[in-house]
């Protein structure tokens, strides 16, 4: 466990079919990513929250289509979904972008695609000793 909420595993998952093991400093990285963002922005929003890309091996980032300066490799970036049904994750998915800016530390947060009910899903990296709190929309 990285965290009460959030598992290695579930922070590795890839559907690539490539090796997608972290190292020792990339699962720090992972851990403090739970513990400065992902498991208070879960205890604030009382609900499941689905990882639905977090670690990425740099194979795994190229085949995805990651960009080169994606902090995924590094173990401290994730993307997140509410664990609702479709008809209503966009606006579930708002509330905890809101939840992450106004309540977390973090480097980067984007709201991607999505329309004005909320993002398809959201990114945030974090980095002890460099969250600039951008937000991006994407």
């Amino acid at each position: 466990m990285l965290s009460k909420n959030f598992t290695l595993k579930e922070l590795t998952v890839t559907h690539t079919g490539l090796p997608n093991m972290p190292n020792e400093e990339q699962i720090c990285n992972l851990r403090t990513l739970c513990k400065g963002v992902l498991q208070p922005t879960r205890d604030i929003y009382g609900k499941p929250i689905l990882v639905t890309s977090g670690f990425r091996s740099p194979e795994v980032n190229s085949k995805v289509g990651g960009s080169r300066t994606s902090a995924h490799p590094l173990g401290g970036a994730a993307d997140l979904v509410a664990q609702v049904p479709l008809s209503i994750r966009r606006q579930e998915n708002k509330k905890i972008y809101e939840i992450i800016r106004d309540n977390c530390e973090y480097r980067q947060l984007i709201w991607e695609k999505g329309d004005y009910t909320g993002p398809d899903w959201v990114h945030v990296e974090y980095r002890v000793g460099d969250n600039k709190k951008q937000e991006l929309r994407l």
